[in-house]
């Protein structure tokens, strides 16, 4: 039986933070991963492949330069799930490697297979050929999650697939109905779309992503609209099967609306992987999704477990992920750590994508905030007109009396990139006036935020 300072279990975006930080710490570290190959979800299933899958989509079908060239414009004809894997497996293999590299860096032992604990400082690891107990002080548990599959959805990996069997379809389908209007749902009905896959998206609740701006939602929603992709909204699925005459698959909504399609993406929800790692033998509970309830500080109810990512559930985004292995880490062997919770940016990979950081106008209307919107299109900036964007936007909200900015939200071009020009003035309690006063690389999307200061400005000065 070995024994290690720190033990964590998987090697997704919480993990792989948690044991580089742990490791830099001068601690001995094992990375326990149960899977064949490192990164978890997102570099295999997750954010890195839909992320490949979405540029790989932008540059072969060249919707991103069609306001130059014409509705008709395309690099390549015929695009097949081969070209978007090839692209995909590129970038995978490079994360991959670095990840390996990291742990080779910084001595991390690595063992592979699947945990349970055995004790509250115990570990066995189950592999095909033996198994093997390990002893730790403090663990993080970082397991993430698996697509929902509940058992009235007759999934066959075919034409009904999770978000996970998506990835592997031999072909491009001619149709698709999508259930969810999550962030998962969304951004593969927009890449799909792109592609010329007709799309119908059918979401429970009135609006698509309730946690973003409704004004940058609304400006999504229409240009899903403009993709040729069908929103059915407020509408939910009573029914799935596959039609053995017609071959298509029938999705029967409430309302008594029959939909039909050659296949079928059902993207409701996601399954923590708690259950997996006995924890009812430590008294640690999970809910019924399988997910942790952890502290401020990422501790379970047994102090010296950490849990982080997706596993404890929202946001559940990599980026909120990784920080949170890193300052579970940082907590576990007392080195001092600052975390900002409230200045995560969100970044959603649609097409055109989306992101936003601070408030929401309805949040600042809730708690009574007085605020005013400065806004800039990207029609309005130079790089707007020669990146083809036309539909981009960026909205500040702006304290009234301060002029403190309180929330940014972007939709277009390179919005995961420009959101983090207003998290960092935000940070710092910073006002519209450092955008007024600051000059802008010409020509650039940054100076979407000196036009959108002024107009917030001059909304301000009443002129």
């Amino acid at each position: 039986m070995r024994n290690f300072d720190c033990a964590v279990i998987g090697t997704g975006p919480a993990g792989h933070k948690a044991i580089i930080q742990a490791a830099k710490l001068g601690k001995k570290v094992v990375a326990i991963e149960r899977n064949a190959v490192l990164g978890g979800t997102s570099v295999n299933t997750g954010t890195i492949p839909s992320k490949a899958l979405r540029e790989a989509v932008l540059y072969l079908t060249g919707s991103n330069r069609r306001t130059y060239f014409g509705d008709n414009f395309r690099p390549k004809h015929n695009i097949t799930i081969a070209d978007l894997i090839f692209f995909s497996q590129q970038v995978i293999h490079n994360e991959l490697q670095v990840i390996r590299d990291q742990f080779d860096r910084n001595n991390v032992e690595l063992i592979w297979g699947k945990a349970h604990f055995e004790g509250p400082n115990l570990l066995q690891i189950e592999r095909p050929e033996e198994n093997e107990l390990v002893m730790a002080d403090k663990f993080v548990i970082a397991v993430g999650t698996r697509p929902a599959r509940p058992e009235s959805v007759p999934f066959n990996d075919r034409t009904i697939v999770c978000s996970d069997s998506l990835l592997k379809m031999q072909e491009l389908p001619k149709s698709m109905i999508i259930v969810g209007g999550g962030v998962i749902g969304v951004e593969y009905a927009c890449m799909l779309s792109t592609l010329g896959v007709r799309i119908i998206l059918v979401e429970a609740r009135p609006e698509l992503l309730e946690f973003l701006d409704r004004e940058i939602v609304e400006a999504l929603q229409y240009q899903m609209r403009q993709l040729n992709i069908t929103l059915r909204l407020g509408e939910k699925v009573s029914k799935i099967e596959e039609n053995a005459q017609s071959g298509l698959v029938e999705a029967r909504l409430e309302s008594g609306k029959l939909l039909q399609s050659a296949t079928l993406l059902y993207a409701v929800g996601r399954q923590g992987n708690a259950a997996s790692l006995a924890l009812d033998n430590i008294g640690v509970e999970f809910d019924s999704r399988g997910r942790l309830k952890v502290n401020e500080m990422f501790q379970t109810t047994l102090p010296h477990i950490y849990a982080a990512g997706d596993v404890i559930g929202f946001p559940a985004l990599a980026s909120t992920s990784m920080e949170q292995g890193r300052l579970a880490a940082c907590h576990a062997f007392d080195k001092p750590c600052n975390s900002v919770p409230e200045l995560f940016p969100y970044g959603i990979y649609s097409v055109p994508e989306i992101s936003m950081v601070g408030q929401t106008e309805k949040q600042l209307t809730d708690a009574g905030v007085p605020y005013e919107a400065g806004v800039a299109s990207y029609k309005e900036v130079a790089r707007g007109q020669l990146l083809g964007d036309n539909i981009g936007m960026l909205k500040l909200l702006i304290h009234q009396q301060t002029r403190r900015l309180l929330g940014v939200h972007a939709i277009g071009t390179g919005a995961t990139e420009l959101i983090h020009i207003g998290q960092a003035v935000m940070a710092f309690n910073g006002t519209i006036d450092y955008f007024i006063n600051s000059v802008f690389n010409y020509p650039t999307l940054a100076e979407a935020y000196k036009v959108a200061a002024l107009n917030g400005s001059n909304k301000l000065a009443h002129v």
